[in-house]
């Protein structure tokens, strides 16, 4: 049971996307100007500390809550099923505009392609978008996901059974994208003769990139941030992912992997009698006290995703996002986890301070749930349908390269618990067959960006594939760091990755317009 639950943890991360930062001040504007690579390179732009574009502040977070809550939300009617000829029904899928800044001359439309949850939700948590809005001239649109906040093809009824279920996949959500494109084209005086950008994080940047893939004449080019599009079908190794977390750890403080690598042992001693799992519950201040080898098991599975979670949302500065957090909060966390060589009893007794961090930075919290760890704005039921299908990504831990207990990747455990979940079994090979994999040079204008920090790197593009597939490295960042709204804490580095990013998306926008209008635009931004 531990072994699986873990598994599938680690299939549910990609619903982990950062969100909006505390109130910041507003950045200063550039002077300098970008640098594109100019010629076809392996190596990836790894940002440094040099021409620093500093974007300035338009809107608010304040203003841009308000906006993704309060205003008109508009719907449109996508088959169910894109794919066959004898369905005919249709559903309402909810999208946003905001268009403030967007201009009918010379503008363009920024386009994010879903997530697997409440489209309000991201529409608040990409700021990057309302900060560039006004430089681009840009519409925005949030698009949301099939099966996902209020977009459910049969309402209650969708996540019933596998029959309903069965038009929950990648291909059916980027047709609903491309149908949704052509719809505002007709329907906005305006847009109908203006470049479209396709932007994403985590699933969402894999659906941005896939998007491009599939619909190049829909967008002019995306960005896919910390998007794993390799993280399937062996072409990275299993343990890839839980290395990084654990190198982030060692990097933040001395001992402080080890401290976590012994714990486990730790608790395996500590949990043997009913008055040694009363003294490890009270110890941790769990809500509910451990009882057998079952609740054990579910204690470990939750610090493992603890541990994943600080990993991807170690940001410098404070913010509330899974938990209000510190800045650098693994840092704070190791400070806790420094001597792997105390006795089991102190160790856990250190743990607890740990784990005080990260559930209780607040103060707020009286015990600790082990049954909850992420926010309630994810749709967890539609994506682990999606992980018991196609998006089958395998992980696995060896206790050595890692701080983890020792875990395979079972294809067929997972297959057999999927199969029990839903009645379906998974299709591990069926995304690098759909969208190419490693194979992906003779597409064009798509950039990925990673942050060194986040654990999805390993199994993102980082390194440059042709002068126009290129990558983005950002040494100081956690999960897509670069999509977060600007915060005067921000490091250089993301700085130079946001000026890069959109230095590619005027060249787009400026390449569009000379082919279609035979003009160039990009002095006019």
């Amino acid at each position: 049971m531990g072994h699986f639950s873990l598994l599938l943890l680690l299939l549910l991360l990609p619903l982990l996307v950062p969100g909006a930062t505390i109130p910041r001040s507003p950045a200063l504007r550039s002077l300098g100007s970008l640098h594109l690579p100019s010629r076809p390179t392996s190596r990836p732009t790894v940002a440094r500390d040099y021409s620093i574009l500093y974007f300035q502040q338009k809107v608010s977070r304040q203003d841009r809550v308000h906006i993704c809550v309060s205003q008109i939300h508009h719907y449109s009617s996508p088959l169910v099923d894109h794919f066959g000829f004898d369905i005919d029904k249709t559903f309402k899928q909810r999208y946003l505009i905001a268009d403030k800044y967007w201009k009918k001359d010379g503008g363009s439309i920024l386009f994010y392609t879903g997530n697997e949850g409440d489209i309000i939700w991201f529409c608040n948590n990409t700021g990057f978008m309302w900060d560039v809005a006004e430089e681009l001239k840009a519409m925005l649109v949030f698009a949301e996901h099939r099966y996902y906040g209020e977009s459910l093809p049969f309402g209650a009824n969708s996540f019933k059974d596998s029959r309903h279920l069965n038009f929950l996949t990648s291909e059916q959500a980027l047709a609903d994208f491309a149908e949704l494109i052509k719809h505002l084209k007709q329907t906005i005086p305006g847009a109908e003769n203006q470049p479209v950008i396709a932007l994403g994080g985590s699933y969402g940047g894999m659906l941005s990139a896939w998007f491009r893939m599939k619909y190049p004449h829909l967008v002019v080019g995306a960005l896919a941030a910390s998007a794993p599009i390799w993280q399937f079908d062996n072409l990275v190794p299993c343990g890839i992912f839980m290395e990084i977390v654990t190198r982030d750890f060692k990097k933040s403080g001395p001992n402080c992997s080890e401290s976590i690598r012994r714990s486990w042992n730790s608790i395996n001693r500590l949990a043997t009698t009913s008055s040694s799992l009363q003294w490890l519950s009270e110890t941790l201040h769990l809500c509910s006290p451990l009882t057998d080898f079952h609740d054990v098991w579910m204690l470990k599975d939750w610090l493992s995703e603890t541990w994943v979670n600080l990993a991807m949302v170690d940001y410098p500065y404070e913010c509330n996002f899974l938990q209000p957090l510190p800045a650098w909060p693994i840092k704070v966390v190791c400070q806790y986890l420094k001597d792997p060589s105390v006795s089991d009893q102190v160790l856990v007794q250190n743990l607890f301070q740990a784990l005080n961090v990260y559930y209780n930075y607040s103060g707020q919290v009286k015990c600790l749930n082990i049954s909850e760890t992420a926010t309630s704005s994810l749709g967890s039921l539609g994506w682990s349908y999606q992980a018991c299908t196609e998006i089958i990504m395998p992980f696995c831990t060896n206790g050595v390269n890692d701080m983890f207990e020792p875990h395979s990747w079972d294809l067929k455990e997972l297959s057999d618990e999927c199969f029990k979940q839903w009645g379906v079994r998974p299709r591990p090979s069926w995304i690098t067959t759909l969208y190419g994999g490693r194979n992906i040079s003779s597409h064009r204008n798509i950039i990925f960006s990673n942050g060194e920090l986040d654990p999805w790197s390993g199994g993102g593009v980082t390194k440059n594939i042709t002068d126009t597939l290129v990558a983005i490295n950002i040494p100081d960042g956690a999960h897509h760091l670069d999509l977060r709204a600007s915060n005067a804490l921000d490091p250089q580095t993301v700085l130079l990755a946001r000026s890069l990013e959109v230095g590619y998306m005027k060249q787009w926008i400026s390449e569009f317009y000379y082919a279609h209008l035979g003009k160039a635009v990009l002095n006019n931004f």
